[in-house]
């Protein structure tokens, strides 16, 4: 990455992976995006708000337009992995809040992006820019306890389960709980020294 507090215009080449690259995803990105959650939404919908949302065209280039006014704003950025040319997932901040230092982090994927280390490799870069670049002091991660992989990325970034927030939303007319995983910036900086 570069100095200043702009992602690189350039890809970012995963080290796990020789084909997959970490791009910012914008809304140029809308037809590939859509065509991306067409692949995923059965798999991340339970998980990623947006992914029963942008299901054509008009809605797909919304939610990455959504994004890139609030990347403007510094609140929230989105990024694509790309695995052998193909949109396969993404991470993301949820949340950027530089005056208070915390942020989250949420990560999806579609079924051909799974198990090749993809999202872990990804999250530890936003974990990086995020600690190191920016000056965050808390970094967090939300999940349900029954999505294992989601916890098992948190797990293998350092992360801690602070609690579960019970109940905490609906989704097709069910609720669910939520577990709050956090890493703290001296955290981040013993495990990655």
């Amino acid at each position: 990455m570069t100095g200043g507090h702009h992602w690189p215009v350039y890809a970012i080449t995963l080290s796990t992976t020789p084909h997959a690259e970490l791009r910012p995803l914008e809304p140029w990105h809308a037809d590939e995006f859509l065509a991306h959650m067409d692949r995923a939404r059965a798999s991340v919908d339970p998980w990623i708000p947006w992914a029963a949302r942008s299901t054509d065209l008009g809605s797909a280039r919304a939610t990455l337009q959504s994004y890139a006014d609030k990347q403007a704003a510094d609140t929230a950025r989105l990024h694509g992995i790309w695995l052998d040319n193909t949109l396969v997932g993404g991470v993301m901040f949820v949340r950027f809040d530089a005056r208070a230092g915390n942020c989250e982090i949420g990560v999806w994927t579609e079924p051909a992006g799974s198990g090749h280390g993809l999202v872990t490799a990804a999250a530890r870069l936003l974990v990086e820019y995020a600690v190191v670049e920016r000056g965050m002091r808390r970094v967090e991660w939300v999940t349900t306890p029954h999505n294992n992989r989601s916890r098992a990325a948190a797990q293998r970034l350092g992360m801690r389960l602070d609690g579960v927030l019970r109940s905490e939303y609906l989704h097709n007319g069910v609720r669910h709980d939520s577990e709050v995983w956090s890493l703290l910036a001296e955290e981040w900086s013993a495990t990655s020294s």
